[in-house]
């Protein structure tokens, strides 16, 4: 099959393979977040049919997908939509939310969102809710350890939900950071350079670079131009490359 010499040698560059099936390991999660947000915005079409406002009630009728894409998604430990405050008529806010245990059972997150009580009751200021609502495209948020829903080191995939025209809150999906490194550590050690995976806000999600390791900050350009102008490029001796539609840069010393 004839190939020309440009794109031959772009498809065999090993940092662009790599980006690549990094953002495939990472779009698979996020089709599990677009469905969700499928699925939660026609139950909002439905609830508003009826003349009414959602309550959380409603919401029950989200679990069986729920269900399904944890018991599917190879990543996913955590799935669920996340209220914006002043959605639904019954409560402030709300936590459709279910994850996989440790021996692999299906549970609801069973969150104290009562700010007398819980020190994590507002959940409207981590960046898994504020990034997709203050930019209108999904997110990648973390790692961060996630002490509302598993106590585990975390990623957090979310995208916004819009219901008549405004923000009703996040379709998310959480990956235990363990289990992503397992994915894609191979993939980064591979590389001739020390390579590391970062986040729209320069946060490391995973790293083959002793210096940079997963949880540090990397200084750097404004990553989320990057991610928007998605074309590799450089920045002071750094080789950055967008991995796909994904919202992580591969970044090479």
């Amino acid at each position: 099959m004839g190939v020309s010499p440009g794109r031959a040698t772009v498809a065999t560059e090993p940092e662009t393979r790599v980006a690549a099936q990094v953002g495939g390991a990472l779009e698979a999660v996020f089709e599990a977040v677009a469905a969700t947000r499928a699925d939660t915005a026609a139950l909002l079409r439905r609830v508003a049919a009826e003349g009414r406002r959602p309550a959380s009630r409603d919401l029950a009728a989200l679990r069986p997908g729920l269900h399904l894409r944890l018991d599917r998604g190879e990543l996913v430990s955590g799935v669920g939509f996340v209220v914006a405050p002043g959605l639904l008529a019954d409560v402030p806010g709300w936590l459709e939310w279910w994850q996989s245990g440790a021996d692999g059972a299906v549970r609801p997150l069973l969150a104290d969102l009562d700010p007398e009580r819980s020190a994590y009751s507002d959940y409207t200021h981590w960046d898994w809710f504020t990034l997709p609502r203050d930019t209108g495209r999904r997110a990648v948020a973390g790692p961060y350890v996630d002490y509302l829903c598993s106590a585990e080191y975390s990623l957090t995939l979310s995208e916004p939900v819009l219901f008549q025209g405004r923000f009703a809150g996040v379709a998310a999906a959480d990956v235990y950071l363990r289990h992503f490194e397992a994915a894609v550590l191979p993939l980064l050690c591979g590389l001739s350079r020390p390579a590391r995976l970062v986040n729209a806000r320069g946060r490391v999600a995973a790293s083959a670079d002793p210096a940079q390791p997963a949880g540090s900050l990397t200084r750097g350009p404004d990553f989320g131009a990057l991610l928007a102008d998605a074309r590799p490029g450089a920045h002071d001796g750094l080789r950055l490359v967008p991995c796909g539609g994904v919202p992580l840069v591969l970044v090479l010393a």
